[in-house]
């Protein structure tokens, strides 16, 4: 029998199970575990442990499904919100009579939406079927996105700038829950790097479909206005795919035989993170609150969004202040993608195989404080284009910052309405800085923006601070658990490669503090 059939408290009997047919006493499950859980886990156990080559077809069963449709979604979800920037030199500027901050309050506008949403769809995360709730923001965005071309003026634009964060703000907290129930701690920084990487992706993508349409000449549509009409009507038809074959969860994943779907969930049970629960609890909420570990992981989020916002925005712009042409810009970009999926891949890869997320996140700030300095010290001219080009490029460090600080959460943050505070709390954090980033940068304060880079400088070492003293506290946490348990545990990091846990309640819907056989990775 499952480990959701044990109880802390003497057990009872059930009587009401379906399909439990069996002279001994079933014991109650934990109470507040998730129905369909307790269910599915009566009717179906693991024999034996799941061994290496069936863990491997089993991963791939759920990239076929599961990381198909983040890594795709994803690349459309940035490629809609970076059209703007490719759109920024295509003549959208001129076309729709913008002025001052006004183009600066396109992408800050998203991220309020953002903000404002974020928490309520976290809600929706955890009550709805994900995958179909999923599905119909992509095709909400992708309608919005392709009315865009439609807008003659700052207040249209704003409106469907506005919409468009409303229903984007779904990915990435629905991914970060998608990795936790389909993939164990150990894969989950990969995971969300392969995903996350489409960031860089869509700049290569992105560059030459704007460099393909720069060339196209029409009387009767501007560049731009094909731009969003093109890549909102296929991103429609996306969310009308992934509608159909994304799962909502093992449980209900009817593409695979039983005996799969049972050892798909049993191969995440060592997450100690559960795979759902559609009741919201005050008490995780008030946790998650008051947690100094979501905290910490909320303050990086911000941190690392400022500066993104910020050069995402103007990063053409930039760029084009250096003395490059408006098509040589364009395909720079592919190169800046490129130089972004490489700082992701190998800040994932390193974390993976050393198992030191926090560490890198720490060294992966370098770069971007290099790069800043750079443009500090360094005036624009000419002769000093290329140099400042590969300090740009040194600057887009922050997407690996970003992975890692989610691998960090999605690995430890447990019990689900705590993941939905601490969900909420990290991309509410994101979109503020996101918001905030494209503010510093003031159009009297071009084409050097000494200011908006000295504001990065102050954030990067805040981010760098909160890192340490998180990867200190997440050390004394674990020392802290494993001498409730061991009291003879002396160790000062608290690591113990031979530790024995059952994982028996790994699918009881318990928060990182209230489980006994939870540890924390960083």
């Amino acid at each position: 029998m499952s480990s959701l059939a044990k109880e802390y408290e003497p057990p009872v009997q059930i009587e009401d199970l379906e399909d439990v047919r069996s002279a001994d006493t079933v014991e109650a499950p934990v109470k507040g575990v998730d129905a369909e859980v307790v269910e599915f886990f009566a009717q179906n156990h693991v024999s034996a442990p799941i061994d290496e080559s069936t863990n491997r077809r089993l991963r791939w069963m759920v990239h076929k499904r599961v990381l198909v449709v983040m890594v795709v979604t994803y690349f459309a979800q940035t490629l809609d919100k970076g059209t703007l920037s490719f759109a920024s030199i295509m003549g959208i500027i001129k076309d729709t009579k913008l002025v001052g901050q006004q183009y600066a309050w396109l992408t800050t506008c998203v991220y309020i939406a953002i903000l404002i949403s974020e928490f309520p769809t976290n809600i929706l995360l955890q009550r709805l079927p994900v995958a179909k709730y999923l599905a119909f923001n992509i095709m909400a965005w992708g309608a919005v996105l392709a009315c865009t071309a439609a807008c003659q003026d700052f207040t249209g634009l704003v409106i469907v700038r506005t919409l468009l964060g409303i229903f984007e703000c779904v990915c990435q907290p629905a991914f970060v829950f998608l990795s936790t129930m389909w993939y164990t701690r150990k894969e989950q920084a990969l995971v969300i790097g392969s995903f996350y990487a489409m960031n860089g992706f869509q700049q290569c993508v992105g560059g030459l479909i704007a460099y393909g349409i720069a060339h196209t000449h029409s009387s009767t549509i501007k560049n731009w206005q094909l731009l969003f009409t093109l890549l909102g009507s296929i991103t429609v038809v996306w969310g009308l795919f992934v509608m159909f074959w994304l799962p909502d969860s093992p449980m209900r994943a009817k593409c695979w035989s039983k005996e799969d779907r049972v050892l798909i969930a049993e191969r995440v049970r060592g997450n100690e993170t559960g795979i759902q629960n559609k009741q919201f609890k005050w008490h995780q909420a008030i946790e998650g609150f008051t947690d100094a570990t979501v905290w910490a992981v909320t303050i990086i989020s911000f941190t690392n969004g400022l500066p993104t916002g910020g050069l995402g925005a103007f990063s053409n712009l930039i760029l084009n202040a250096f003395g490059f042409t408006q098509l040589q810009t364009y395909l720079l970009a592919i190169a800046q993608g490129a130089i972004v999926m490489t700082f992701l891949f190998s800040g994932a890869w390193l974390s993976t195989k050393y198992d030191q997320k926090l560490l890198f996140g720490f060294l992966y700030t370098l770069p971007n404080i290099a790069g800043t300095i750079v443009f500090l010290t360094v005036p624009t001219n000419p002769h000093t284009k290329v140099g400042l080009l590969l300090a740009f490029y040194c600057t887009q460090g922050f997407g690996a910052v970003a992975i890692l600080n989610l691998a960090v959460m999605s690995g430890n943050v447990a019990g689900r309405t705590k993941q939905v505070v601490a969900s909420s709390m990290v991309f509410i954090a994101w979109a503020v800085g996101n918001a905030v980033g494209p503010q510093v940068f003031r159009a009297n304060d071009a084409p050097r923006y000494i200011k908006a880079f000295i504001v990065h400088i102050i954030i990067y070492v805040i981010q760098c601070a909160v890192i340490i003293l998180l990867r200190l506290h997440l050390v004394r946490q674990n020392v802290l658990k494993r001498r409730a348990k061991e009291p003879a545990v002396t160790t000062r990091s608290g690591q113990d490669a031979n530790e024995g846990i059952e994982h028996r309640h790994a699918f009881d819907d318990l928060t990182d503090k209230e489980n006994p056989d939870f540890r924390y990775v960083y």
